[in-house]
């Protein structure tokens, strides 16, 4: 969507007769990296978060799907004898991710550390297969 909204941007300034700088834009959004990760026992999802605290970032569970969402504010301000420089930029995000059936997720753990969020989701214990017998009649 957000390569959609920023080629719908260039056309309109092109049909203004100029072109926008792409290098110099404030980007409204943002795409954290997200690695996911399942074995027997657990599935860890891990997002990269850079320039986040834990309080921008809100975690929920629902329905068997994780989705995470945050904001991230930067604001710069500089001052010299003949200038003046301030910069701000801002970026919400949301990633849902679909998890197994068998996640416990009374025992989910959450934890971020140096802009690196680490949720562990333990599984219940093994689904058995079941053979149902077919009868003809």
């Amino acid at each position: 969507m957000a390569l959609r909204q920023d080629m719908d941007h260039m056309f309109d300034e092109f049909s203004r007769g100029s072109l926008p700088a792409p290098f110099d834009k404030e980007w409204t959004a943002f795409d954290p990296r997200v690695d996911v990760v399942e074995t027997d026992q657990e599935v860890k999802v891990t997002a990269e978060l850079p320039g986040l605290d834990a309080p921008d970032v809100d975690l929920t569970l629902s329905h068997n799907v994780l989705t995470i969402k945050g904001e991230k504010k930067h604001e710069h301000e500089e001052k010299g004898e003949n200038y003046y420089r301030a910069e701000r930029s801002y970026g919400s995000f949301q990633r849902s991710i679909t998890l197994p059936q068998n996640v416990e997720t009374d025992r989910v753990e959450a934890a971020f550390d140096k802009g690196v969020l680490t949720v562990t989701l333990p599984k219940t214990a093994a689904d058995e297969t079941l053979k149902i017998a077919v009868k003809s009649q």
